[in-house]
């Protein structure tokens, strides 16, 4: 008690008050502060029901932020207490795996590589909407026949680039260029890109997919001219004949110059077992290959994640088709000319001794044997689920 009346006690108190006035001024400073910024917040980072989306956006309502919220709030609280009625949740089992849950009429399983602008009405973005997809798989080495192939596709092609040397921007410098697609991943190969980036859910819009190598000459080809041949002719999958005196394997592919497509050809004694498989029907190789939207659907499926050079594709196409032999052609009278530039070779890894090219070609043919293989164990193992006896056979 005797310390209370002290001096000393009388000289605390007036400090301890002037603290406490000081720090509840500042608390309410702050808080002051507070207030007034909290209008700054973007109120569409909260998320509403899509009906008063406009109306909150909408800065001439006069509404004051607090009878938003409470009108959103209210709102979600109300279609909570609708969703918890089991009669109407949603179940599609039709609808894509993973979509069940979704209203059929707002699920979309299908896009396209539309460039659409970033302004205006959606409906609006599209002058003209391609019908047929070209890709190319690209260094920019090869940007003279790049470019001078481009020119032979008309507005009615999306121009896909799959850059394997990560060289990108530069290709700016063609006008072409700043409306294609471009798509870069280093030291791949074009198979690679086709299995990731062409799902024939995402191309779907395409009545025609032409998936081509980066060397190929086109002076005699015109791309419109093709697809009215192919038309013409049935063809669902199809290449351009390929000039005679550069870079020919196969006796198939090419050109014939009296006629516009051929469907089979005669090889060399033993090599064709059957007139009517591969390589002497059904068959064309994979440099420059052009499939209808329902044959792309059926090979993507077929192309195996770890086998990115493609080889044995060719000869396993005649399955995605039925009659092969009449719907796999060459088109003699649009042709090309293989140019054999060893670029995508060139991107490969120098080890013992051997040059980069070397190790990417005995990649390939390690894994046309792998394909063979699987394709092989795949087919033996449906026919013995299904109880059915086969011929001896090798075919692949």
């Amino acid at each position: 008690m005797g310390k209370l009346g002290s001096p000393t006690a009388f000289i605390r108190n007036p400090n301890h008050s002037t603290k406490l006035a000081i720090t509840t001024i500042i608390g309410i400073l702050f808080g002051f502060f507070i207030g007034i910024s909290f209008n700054s917040i973007s109120i569409t980072k909260i998320h509403f029901p899509t009906r008063i989306i406009s109306f909150i956006e909408d800065r001439n309502t006069g509404q004051a932020t607090e009878a938003m919220l409470n009108h959103a709030f209210n709102a979600e609280k109300n279609n909570s207490n609708l969703r918890s009625t089991d009669d109407l949740k949603i179940y599609v089992p039709s609808n894509p795996k993973g979509a069940e849950r979704l209203p059929p009429g707002i699920v979309v399983s299908e896009s396209d590589f539309y460039l659409r602008r970033l302004w205006g009405n959606p409906s609006e973005d599209l002058p003209l909407k391609q019908k047929y997809l070209v890709t190319f798989t690209v260094g920019y080495e090869q940007k003279a026949i790049i470019n001078a192939a481009v020119k032979k596709f008309s507005e009615n092609f999306t121009i896909l680039l799959f850059h394997y040397d990560g060289r990108v921007s530069e290709w700016d410098e063609f006008d072409w260029s700043k409306r294609a697609i471009h798509i870069s991943a280093r030291k791949q190969a074009k198979w690679w890109y086709a299995k990731r980036f062409l799902h024939p859910d995402i191309v779907a819009s395409y009545e025609y997919i032409f998936i081509w190598d980066e060397d190929l000459g086109v002076e005699h080809f015109n791309a419109e001219e093709y697809i009215k041949l192919v038309r013409k002719h049935g063809l669902e999958i199809s290449q351009p004949g390929l000039e005679p005196n550069r870079g020919l394997t196969w006796q198939m592919t090419k050109r014939r110059g009296d006629k516009e497509v051929h469907k089979e050809t005669v090889e060399k004694p033993g090599w064709c077992s059957d007139p009517h498989l591969p390589p002497c029907a059904a068959f064309v190789e994979i440099m420059a290959t052009v499939f209808s939207r329902d044959a792309w659907r059926c090979v993507w499926h077929m192309i195996q994640n770890d086998l990115v050079h493609g080889w044995g594709l060719d000869f396993a196409l005649r399955k995605c088709v039925e009659p092969a032999h009449e719907k796999i052609g060459v088109v003699d009278s649009q042709w090309i000319v293989h140019q054999v530039v060893p670029s995508l070779g060139n991107q490969g890894q120098a080890e013992n001794g051997k040059a980069p090219w070397q190790g990417v070609r005995e990649r390939c043919r390690k894994e046309w044997g792998m394909f063979q293989t699987r394709m092989k164990e795949a087919e033996d193992a449906y026919y013995k689920e299904m109880n059915i006896t086969l011929p001896n056979s090798t075919k692949v």
